[in-house]
């Protein structure tokens, strides 16, 4: 377990949770497995955080978090390790996300001139988005404003008819690390 521990960093000297030692131990046994195809690429990844999510009565959900500078590289083999992951975990759905670091508007008493676009709240809530459906491909967004509900972002995606299916359970999945993640409600359709 000592090996496994080395792939969780966290800041300020945090203890890592169950659910953090799980996570890392599901990584390092495909890191370690002799059939793994991504061992080289896998050596520096390290996340810094899991939480779990209830998604519906009886559904659970874990959003491994990974530091941004190792995003790249998780992002590179996203697919077949989530599949792994998901394995490894008990079959809960899995979400990768990067951790992202935004910037007020009072970025100039930080000795900053400008603030890159990267780090606004908009930049980095869509990237939240595409980090969540990430093997999937966004079609469209739509905001839909209503006079007695919040904002609704509806997000169409670009689906193989054959994917439909394996997709389809994970909608919910996906609204609700949304919502967690930004407070902010999405609603999942499909392209016609």
């Amino acid at each position: 377990m000592a090996s496994a521990r080395s792939k969780i960093v966290k800041r300020g000297g945090e203890t890592p949770s169950e659910l953090d030692l799980e996570v890392a131990k599901a990584l390092f046994d495909i890191e370690v497995s002799p059939s793994c195809d991504f061992k080289a690429e896998l050596k520096d990844v390290v996340i810094s955080g899991a939480q779990e999510l209830e998604v519906k009565a009886g559904k659970k959900a874990v959003i491994v978090h990974f530091p941004y500078k190792s995003w790249r590289v998780v992002a590179q083999i996203h697919g077949k390790r989530l599949r792994e992951v998901e394995k490894k975990l008990s079959k809960r759905h899995v979400l990768f996300t990067a951790d992202r670091t935004m910037m007020n508007k009072n970025f100039k008493r930080q000795g900053i001139a400008v603030r890159p676009r990267s780090r606004t709240l908009t930049s980095i809530h869509d990237a939240i988005l595409d980090d969540i459906v990430a093997p999937l491909q966004i079609g469209g967004k739509r905001t839909k404003v209503t006079a007695d509900a919040p904002k609704i972002l509806k997000v169409v995606l670009d689906v193989k008819e054959k994917e439909r299916d394996t997709v389809q359970e994970k909608l919910d999945t996906f609204s609700a690390a949304y919502l967690k993640l930004t407070n902010k409600p999405v609603v999942f359709a499909f392209e016609a």
